[in-house]
């Protein structure tokens, strides 16, 4: 039975924070606006929030994609996992530089390289990490998170160097570009250290969640001594605003996420770890199951249907629909975004998900999760 509870809230955290990528999404496309939500020059305190509570999403779901690839392995063994993270790992970077860029776009001008690719690209080499010890593998976790923000100083036009550690745009031919959204290096370190957390799904409740309660604590912790003197860990460092501790507060929070800095990192999975605990000692919520047990199915189709739903409200409300991208969008007239809106649509894709999620797993004659850990990596 505490294989079952353990497995359960692995899944029901990983449903959460799909349920908040859905936040984020939505907010892109019924909420497009001109500004970034963590712009302080032109953010507000509810739009900032709207934007950093997503920031929980990518790195708890790389996260535990590392911790159920070994819950996999202890079944599977070394090298049926090996093969299962290589091709898993292929099969998403397919997704992503096909219908998932295409999905964002309704188009093809650019290749978008973000949270799949990094998965993706994290598997493949985890399929090789996996063969380690698992002190080797921590190490290897370590030394891709912990320096990688040496090298902030280092900007290079290189693909290589973008797709590494920079992030930013490549331009191919033409028209067409790669935008490299993830840059790998703290990814993959995050994957490989999920997976070397691994062996502490398989201790018992109580000891299993007093550790991961204290280890979110010190990366807790660590993120305030660390931001406070701005001392290490992000390229931004906060500053008060004198506009009162609201904004001081905001200041401190915002965190680079791309490429995600070590203080994003602390931020992030030390609010994850205790949830994790939490979510072992409450009743399993169904929906929440039901998304983190499927969450390829929930990515393929969430983000088209997003885009082309927000599309037609703008076309019914305002006539034509906004058209560009970051640095040159043009709105309709009369537009202006909408926490509310945002909200309400989010609310109604969550509604419509959980349907077509059901039909899914019913036509496919699936039982609802919780699945085998690694299932759903």
């Amino acid at each position: 039975m505490e294989n079952r509870g353990r497995l359960a809230s692995i899944d029901m955290l990983r449903g959460l924070v799909i349920v908040l990528m859905a936040l984020d999404h939505t907010r892109d496309f019924f909420g497009a606006a001109q500004f970034n939500p963590e712009d302080l020059a032109q953010t507000t305190p509810l739009w900032f929030a709207t934007r950093w509570i997503t920031h929980l999403c990518a790195s708890t779901f790389v996260l535990l994609a590392g911790s159920s690839a070994y819950l996999r392995g202890t079944k599977a063994g070394i090298p049926a996992l090996s093969r299962y993270l290589f091709t898993r790992g292929l099969l998403l970077l397919v997704l992503e530089v096909t219908w998932i860029s295409f999905s964002w776009q309704f188009a093809y001008n650019i290749t978008i390289l973000q949270v799949i690719w990094a998965l993706g690209m994290g598997m493949v080499v985890l399929a090789g990490l996996v063969w380690l010890p698992l002190p080797a593998v921590a190490a290897v976790a370590a030394l891709l998170i912990l320096p990688h923000n040496l090298f902030d100083g280092i900007q290079s036009n290189n693909p290589l160097w973008m797709m590494w550690h920079q992030s930013g745009f490549w331009p191919v031919a033409g028209n067409y570009g790669v935008f490299i959204a993830y840059p790998l290096m703290p990814w993959v370190g995050l994957i490989a250290a999920g997976y070397a957390m691994g062996p502490v799904f398989r201790w018992d409740a109580a000891r299993r969640q007093r550790l991961l309660v204290l280890a979110g604590a010190v990366l807790l912790l660590a993120f305030v001594v660390l931001r406070a003197g701005n001392f290490y860990g992000d390229p931004d460092p906060w500053s008060p605003q004198g506009r009162g501790p609201v904004w001081d507060f905001i200041s401190f929070m915002r965190v680079h996420k791309y490429p995600p800095s070590l203080l994003y990192l602390c931020a992030t999975i030390g609010i994850a770890l205790p949830l994790l605990a939490w979510f072992e000692r409450i009743r399993p919520v169904p929906m929440l199951l039901m998304f983190g047990g499927t969450p390829m199915f929930f990515y393929v189709v969430h983000i088209a249907l997003i885009h082309f739903l927000s599309g037609v409200y703008f076309l019914v409300r305002y006539g034509s629909i906004p058209t560009g991208g970051p640095g040159g969008l043009t709105l309709p007239k009369d537009y202006e975004p909408s926490l509310a809106v945002v909200y309400i649509a989010w609310a109604a894709m969550i509604a419509i998900m959980y349907g077509l999620t059901k039909l899914w797993l019913r036509r496919g004659k699936r039982k609802a999760p919780p699945p085998p850990a690694g299932a759903a990596a």
